[in-house]
């Protein structure tokens, strides 16, 4: 495809005004059965252009063009190329373009995605277009700043659903047994939200406050689609910003998908919202983790109806606002209006690390940045867009105040529905409500990198005061931005073995030091918790009396946030190389059991597990496995039976058992000798016992094969394919690099469950050879894949697990080396970026020792 420049886009757009595609899809072939291989479509684009005589280009990525026929004449299909567009010459001030091209199904999860359900040999499409892939099934000006209206014709099989962004209009029988779909002219978007999912989904559907809602999964899915719960998250969420927002959802329907072998979490199309069903159709129990998980993705994807959909970013740059809006409208929804009331909880110790982590890589850039192609735009889905920026505007939030914030958007979704706009129009709105001018604020938060660190230094008087609380705000030397922070800081008072927050104080912080007078003469607390309440983007550091405190009560803490705060604190010391793996692990030994947020616990013991295998000292994680593994078998035998936490911790002792002994109460469990009462060891929990055994040896490739016999589905061909990378045998690696690295013909289901089975930290030897074949074929796997499965290669694939400075040394070689694109470039230098950070935290848990 065409990699669209910003100037490009600039341009077209100030020529055209598109007023309508009129788009025909016929995906059988062509006797009333699926399409298989290529679908033909014919659109019909009506523009006007506001010099007529020009010229621009058309976006066509198909498999081949039939015809183009622009004002009744044919157009030269000679400079035609799926990576370059069709140009379109002598332009009229109206034009009508009709485009006939057959398109390639996809397998990659980009473009249309076939998939065949292996349960029943049924075919499912669903249609991923973001950032620039709706060319791959009709002809578009595909920018997002190009907006039209769309009407879907489809040709699909007669006992299909087909589903797009509006309402079916009327359905056609064809004489081969097929059905033609016509659907109702949708509202005017974008091509990037424009959306077409067909096959013999199971739909249900309820109406909620005037809105038509359907659910959609694979028929062989359906008896774990528990629509009650999806159905009451969607309606929390529409009651919510219904109310918050000021301008109702402007669709009769409202639709959701989950569908399978989907490369993200969930996309959020006009009306039609693709979510992935292995991350939210539940086959076993889970926690409320979950849950939680899911409930936020629902309704991130329902923010993005009035942020990204109505109103539409002009181009890519102001991406960030698009998914930061949404990220945090999700957490704000969920903590008001559903169960879920610690979801700032989650936010901090799930979303907000991932923001911190991305920030402190040599490829971090300011929240807003200039994206001068889409190739720059689709590296930048990261956790500096997403929960950065999301950070940014729950500081904003408590800057200006709620209410001034909900008015400045009910003005910018009034002024702005249906057409595009820049966060500098939002700041105009929200400056205009809360009396404040937030430029400054916006360029100090947005417009810079990295992560401010700040620290108290306190000292107490004889009499057990304060005689002085300073505040040291740091930033490192390659970004040395030192930002205003709106902060609270908690005084907690320990009670019997109760940690109680006695009062907080809200202050500004600014500069390198900040003397915190209201504090001089207080009673000195048991700890001095900064950030308090979490508003403000930045690291935290405790002081000597508060963490001694911490160490030994910190479940004594009311609040999960504070909790999660001390908890992030102790992960960002470790990845700093300034608290060592082995103690990291103790504090989790000793202080974690008693946690009462799933969230958190499941948050926590992800760190842990990384702390052992990446941050500790090669001879002392045999140690830190056994510590991390009997904890987790206490505590889970301490757990009531059947309950999230009991799950929990029961998939950490299996993900910690190393030893022989520990190994075969995991081999037990499979055969339901010795399993804890209440735990359910079936379908994906069943799967994550089998992959533990596999990754240590215990298994082979006839027992995982008669696993999968018994779990003929698609998420056991998943599972299965990711024990079998699993496997620490030379035979078993070198079979599946050379699938990874020799065929564009893998599915994106299988190329993600191989590659993240194929480095394991207790694999080193048997992947050693592989350290620099890594490097020798990335440029040519970046060259030959679609983005999607390119960059899963060059993030899963990178050898993280092979911590030497020898290694450091291999990827300066390669970054030194010319002609590499910046996008490939970034990804093998985050990656190095990773190996540097756990060189210098073993450092630290020698030094330890």
């Amino acid at each position: 495809m065409r990699n669209l420049t910003q100037a490009e886009a600039a341009e077209r757009a100030r020529l055209l005004d598109v007023r309508s595609y009129d788009i025909t899809v016929d995906l059988t072939d062509g006797s009333g059965n699926p399409g298989d291989g290529t679908f033909r479509t014919v659109t019909e684009v009506i523009f006007d252009c506001t010099e007529p005589g020009a010229s621009t280009f058309i976006e066509v990525a198909a498999h081949g063009i039939r015809s183009a026929v622009l004002n009744g004449s044919p157009v030269d299909l000679s400079e035609w190329a799926a990576d370059r567009g069709l140009p379109l010459t002598g332009l009229a001030e109206h034009n009508t373009l009709v485009v006939d091209a057959d398109y390639d199904f996809s397998n990659s999860g980009q473009g249309l995605h076939r998939a065949v359900d292996p349960v029943d040999k049924e075919v499912y499409l669903y249609s991923q277009f973001e950032t620039q892939d709706a060319q791959k099934v009709y002809a578009c000006f595909d920018q997002p700043d190009l907006k039209s209206l769309y009407t879907w014709h489809v040709t699909a099989p007669g006992h299909w659903r087909v589903v797009s962004n509006s309402e079916i209009e009327r359905t056609e029988k064809t004489e081969s047994s097929a059905q033609v779909v016509h659907f109702a002219q949708s509202v005017r978007m974008s091509t990037y939200i424009t959306a077409l999912c067909a096959g013999p989904y199971h739909e249900v559907r309820e109406t909620h406050d005037g809105i038509d809602l359907g659910l959609f999964v694979r028929q062989s899915m359906a008896k774990y689609l528990d629509a009650d719960d999806i159905f009451l998250i969607t309606k929390q969420g529409f009651d919510f910003f219904h109310a918050q927002f000021g301008v109702r959802y402007p669709l009769p329907k409202y639709d959701q998908l989950f569908v399978p072998e989907f490369n993200a979490g969930a996309m959020e199309n006009f009306g039609c919202v693709t979510n992935a069903e292995q991350h939210y159709i539940f086959r076993s129990p889970v926690t409320d983790f979950e849950y939680e998980q899911r409930a936020n993705t629902i309704l991130h994807e329902m923010a993005h109806m009035w942020f990204g959909d109505l109103v539409t970013m002009t181009w890519w740059d102001d991406l960030w606002l698009n998914e930061s809006f949404a990220e945090w409208a999700s957490h704000w929804a969920n903590t008001e209006a559903t169960r879920f009331g610690d979801a700032w909880t989650t936010f901090l110790s799930v979303r907000k690390n991932w923001g911190y982590r991305q920030d402190q890589l040599s490829s971090t850039h300011p929240v807003y940045c200039e994206m001068e192609d889409v190739a720059a735009v689709e590296v930048n889905f990261d956790g500096i867009t997403y929960a950065k920026g999301a950070s940014v505007i729950k500081q904003l939030v408590a800057y200006v105040g709620i209410d001034a914030f909900v008015q400045g958007l009910r003005q910018y979704f009034a002024k702005h529905a249906f057409s595009n706009a820049t966060f500098g129009d939002l700041l105009t709105e929200l400056s205009a409500a809360s009396g404040r001018e937030l430029s400054d604020y916006a360029n100090q938060w947005l417009s810079t990198a990295q992560v401010n660190t700040l620290r108290p230094v306190i000292e107490i008087g004889e009499d057990g005061t304060y005689s002085s609380v300073v505040v040291e705000q740091t930033a490192p030397e390659s970004h040395p931005t030192l930002r205003r922070h709106r902060i609270g800081v908690g005084l907690y008072d320990l009670v019997g073995s109760e940690l109680i927050r006695r009062e907080v104080h809200f202050v500004d912080i600014a500069g390198p030091s900040t003397v915190l007078s209201e504090l001089a003469g207080s009673r000195a607390a048991d700890v001095l918790l900064l950030n308090d309440e979490d508003h403000s983007y930045t690291k935290l550091r405790l002081d000597e009396r508060s963490m001694a405190t911490v160490i030994d009560h910190i479940d004594g803490f009311d609040s999960s946030l504070a909790r999660a705060l001390c908890w992030s604190a102790a992960w960002d010391m470790v990845r700093d190389g300034e608290l060592s793996a082995r103690d990291y692990v103790a504090l989790i030994v000793s202080g974690l059991p008693a946690e009462t947020d799933i969230n958190l616990v499941t948050a926590t013991l992800i760190q842990a597990r990384f702390a052992v295998s990446t941050f500790a000292e090669p001879s002392w994680q045999p140690t830190g496995w056994k510590l991390l593994a009997e904890a987790a078998k206490r505590t889970m035998e301490a757990a009531p039976p059947a309950s999230g936490f009991q799950l929990a911790w029961a998939r950490t002792f299996a993900s910690a058992a190393r030893s022989d002994e520990e190994l075969a109460v995991v081999r037990g469990w499979l055969d339901g000798v010795g399993v804890p009462e209440g735990l359910s060891v079936i379908s994906d929990f069943r799967w994550h016992l089998v992959e533990v055994l596999a990754a240590e040896g215990k298994i082979d490739g006839e027992f995982i094969a008669a696993e999968h016999a018994s779990d003929q589905t698609a998420a056991g061909d998943r599972e299965a394919a990711l024990a079998t990378a699993l496997l620490p045998t030379a035979e078993g690696k070198a079979a599946v690099w050379a699938e990874i690295t020799n065929s564009d013909q893998t599915p994106n289901w299988r190329l993600r469950a191989l590659l993240m089975g194929f480095h394991h930290s207790s694999q080193l030897e048997v992947t050693e050879p592989y350290v620099d074949r890594f490097f020798e074929v990335a440029a040519r796997i970046w060259a030959e894949q679609d983005s999607e499965p390119a960059q899963e290669f060059m993030v899963l694939g990178y050898p993280r697990f092979h911590i030497s400075d020898e290694r450091i040394a291999l990827a300066d070689a390669w970054l030194a080396q010319e002609g590499h694109p910046a996008s490939l470039r970034r990804l093998i230098a985050e990656g190095r970026d990773a190996v540097v950070r756990a060189v210098a935290a073993r450092a630290c848990d020698t030094a330890a020792a």
